[in-house]
């Protein structure tokens, strides 16, 4: 049975780049795939982002963002996922849309708002400004076990729970909703993009959301609200 919780929006802000999305390796991988790695020896993370970004600006725009997607999908070409044409499609695409929140794979959408945040910054402009959210919630259950959620499947338990603070027509309902009431939610970690709890008080804990405004905006608006959760069903319990 779905537990209920009392869930208290305690600040909202807007956000155009993820804090530390970037790494030093990160940007070292973008310029060898230039060909640019040559004496990068030594270089700390923040030199190493100028000369990346410059880097980038030197080239057409679809190229640069085809560095960049290469890069962040690299698993996904390794495996089959995507395409190097697929790619070729998207680094050309990626300027005249909003990838973080139209492309059909809502896994891909963090990746996809790191992208623009990276390019937009290399390119001053051109590319569209990622809309993105950050809050902090605070979660009152009435009985602590029901608090377990969070340990088990904390994403998908999160999401059904903001989801509850939303109307019954918002896209989250329209688009997940046998997600948001079934028993496994594999795209949750693709909605909620990081999650990290900063205080257990027993009855209430305290977590820090990031994700895109296209799911939670109206958050802004909202203080407090009444909502279930419940985890994932594992294998073994199904």
């Amino acid at each position: 049975m779905p537990a209920l919780f009392t869930v208290k929006i305690d600040s909202f802000r807007k956000i155009n780049k993820i804090e530390n999305a970037w790494s030093g390796e990160d940007y070292h991988a973008l310029m060898e795939m230039m060909g640019l790695d040559d004496g990068l020896e030594g270089m700390d993370a923040a030199e190493l982002r100028e000369m990346c970004l410059m880097s980038l600006n030197d080239l057409e725009a679809d190229e640069a963002a085809k560095v960049v997607l290469t890069h962040l999908f690299a698993d996904e070409l390794a495996n089959d996922e995507l395409t190097e044409g697929k790619i070729e499609q998207l680094s050309h695409d990626i300027s005249d849309d909003r990838l973080w929140e139209e492309y059909s794979e809502c896994l891909y959408h963090e990746r996809f708002f790191n992208a623009y945040a990276l390019l937009r910054e290399a390119f001053n402009g051109i590319f569209a400004q990622p809309t993105g959210v950050e809050f902090i919630v605070n979660v009152r259950a009435g009985n602590i076990e029901d608090m377990a959620i969070f340990d088990e499947s904390p994403c998908a338990s999160m999401v059904r729970l903001l989801a509850g603070g939303l109307s019954d027509n918002a896209l989250l309902h329209r688009l997940y909703d046998e997600q948001i009431t079934g028993q496994q939610f594999p795209q949750a970690p693709g909605i909620v993009w990081k999650l990290q709890q900063l205080a257990d008080e027993g009855l209430t804990r305290q977590f820090s959301v990031v994700s895109s405004s296209f799911w939670f905006e109206s958050f802004g608006q909202i203080d407090e609200f009444e909502a279930s959760s419940h985890a994932d069903v594992s294998d073994e319990e199904e």
